[in-house]
């Protein structure tokens, strides 16, 4: 039985999940841009996964088996064989006495039932239906870990490289890894991945192999094969059956041979929403309001890995329309957005952002973005492109939002156009968040709190009772932690604030008004997430370092 369209569409219909408008726009798109109708759905965040698949499962004549709210054991998983498991894509979801049910994304596929009785002869069968993706992610519980399944390919002797590649990928885009890195010691090379901003070792191979496996990856992104002495930049596209993923080659010698960072320009990273953010609803607010004014700067800072081009590009998504000019000067183009001119800084035919800059502002633009601003030149010409009616994006390398305004003045921008130009500074940092399928809350005491500034630790004891924490599971890899959220520091430019640019401000006159205005620092908006049990207070401390001085904590007047 295949997933029939128009029954889906019928009984999103029915249930008000979407609108007949709706699936026009729907139809629409997808004739000039070939995707599948609940691709398009998801993307627009017309309808979410879950209701997507109990839809499904409806138009299917099953029931919907949610594989992240109720994820099945490891013991009732390997209950049925991987072969069997991986051909079928079937997963033992639960049972009992008389009955066991199964999911899959496909419950009618020739020959399962049969092949189910054989291994559960006295078991009644029903079955469920899941979303492919969760599939994928079950269905990793039967993988061995890499090193040994680079140990079998080596046994192989056929295509050891390309094989080794191949794994190596598909472990990391499995794991939703941003980084492979391959770092050679005087034995083995350490392959390891960077999941959720945090490295971690994925597996070994014998030195002897790994001129092979960096030969290959230099060739694919068009590297010189004969250079091991210099570093060298590439880039490549894998393609494996279905799966597309670009990818970043970095290639450094150092003492033990050349290691290699290959960073994963993943399509999931596409999809991303203001929403999956971690926003506040008021930061979300202000956010959409200032991107929503004709022109002036909204500035992301944040050191490097804190997510500030994703929040670039969520809002890009949001404001970007078919009546309006969208262009981008970017050092790389990670991932491409439908509807948007976007341009790469190339070094070899001198185009700079501020060379790129100053073309796309005779380009009749409405919105620009610039992945950062890097130097004067630079600044100066994003100022006056916002004042001269342009909706100016930018990331901008600073501790704090308070901190951005006296280096942009630093920098040698006027006040005056400053004070003119700028809506919104935003600063923001990633951190890990406990996994919801093995996640367990536990009664907090003081001793909790020992690592924070007396006058903080004082002030969460009485507001945080209970902690929470990740047990580890299959699901999360065994650390705790599954996918990131932000934390993030807002400064509107108000009048008051606007006025007192112009006096030449420190850091700290900035901060104090901010916080008289609302502003929350990035430490009390990560206790917020702390105390709802999205993260763990040593995840916040990792990435966020709390308030010395006691005037600059708890002091936002709302």
């Amino acid at each position: 039985m295949k997933l029939d369209n128009g029954k889906l569409i019928d009984i999103l219909l029915r249930e008000h999940y979407i609108s007949e408008e709706d699936v026009s726009r729907a139809k629409d798109y997808i004739k000039t841009h070939n995707v599948l109708i609940t691709d398009y759905l998801l993307s627009e965040e017309i309808i979410t996964k879950d209701l997507l698949g109990q839809a499904v499962s409806e138009s299917l004549g099953v029931v919907y088996a949610d594989l992240n709210t109720h994820h099945p054991s490891k013991e009732n998983i390997l209950k049925i064989p991987e072969t069997l498991a991986k051909k079928f894509r079937v997963v033992l979801f639960a049972k009992n006495d008389k009955t066991i049910t199964v999911t899959t994304d496909d419950p009618a596929k020739e020959g399962l039932e049969s092949k189910l009785q054989e291994i559960f002869p006295k078991k009644k069968i029903k079955f469920a239906y899941s979303l492919a993706e969760d599939i994928d992610r079950v269905m990793s519980t039967y993988r061995k870990s890499l090193e040994t399944r680079f140990s079998k390919i080596i046994k192989s002797q056929k295509r050891v490289a390309p094989d080794i590649i191949d794994e190596m990928i598909a472990d990391a885009l499995l794991f939703k890894a941003s980084d492979i890195h391959f770092e050679p010691e005087e034995k083995e090379v350490v392959v390891r991945f960077r999941v959720d901003g945090v490295l971690q070792e994925a597996g070994r191979i014998p030195k002897e192999y790994y001129e092979n496996v960096l030969n290959r990856i230099k060739v694919q992104a068009r590297l010189r094969l004969d250079e091991h002495f210099a570093a060298q930049d590439g880039s490549m596209r894998h393609v494996k059956g279905d799966v597309k993923v670009d990818i970043r080659v970095s290639i450094v010698p150092i003492l033990e041979g050349e290691k290699v960072v290959m960073r994963l320009l993943a399509e999931y990273i596409k999809g991303f929403s203001l929403a999956d953010l971690g926003l506040s609803p008021h930061n979300q607010e202000l956010l959409e309001e200032a991107a929503r004014k004709p022109f002036g700067m909204i500035l992301v800072t944040g050191p490097t890995g804190s997510g500030k081009s994703t929040t670039l590009y969520s809002l890009l998504k949001l404001i970007s329309r078919p009546e309006v000019n969208v262009t981008t000067i970017e050092d790389p183009v990670e991932y491409r957005i439908q509807g948007v001119n976007q341009i790469q800084v190339n070094k070899q035919t001198d185009l700079t952002f501020a060379k790129g800059l100053r073309s796309i502002v005779r380009q009749d633009p409405d919105i620009i973005l610039v992945g950062e601003i890097r130097d004067e030149e630079t600044a100066e010409i994003a100022v006056n492109a916002a004042l001269t009616g342009h909706l100016l994006l930018s990331t901008f390398h600073a501790n704090d939002a308070a901190t951005t305004i006296p280096r942009l003045l630093d920098m040698g921008v006027e006040p005056f156009l400053m004070a003119s130009t700028l809506e919104l500074i935003i600063a923001q940092r990633l951190l890990r968040k406990i996994c919801d399928h093995c996640r367990y809350g536990v009664k907090a005491s003081t001793s909790d709190f020992k690592k924070l500034p007396k006058h903080i630790s004082e002030d969460i004891s009485k507001k945080i009772t209970t902690l929470y924490k990740g047990k580890g599971c299959t699901t999360c890899g065994d650390t705790g932690f599954r996918g990131r959220t932000a934390i993030f520091e807002f400064i509107s430019i108000t009048t008051e604030m606007e006025e007192l640019i112009l006096s030449n401000p420190s850091k700290h006159q900035i901060w104090n008004l901010a916080q008289s205005q609302g502003a929350v620092g990035l430490f009390e908006n990560g206790l917020e997430k702390v105390k709802n049990g999205l993260t763990t207070l040593d995840e916040l401390l990792r990435v966020a370092e709390p308030p010395s001085d006691p005037s600059s904590y708890g002091k936002t007047k709302t």
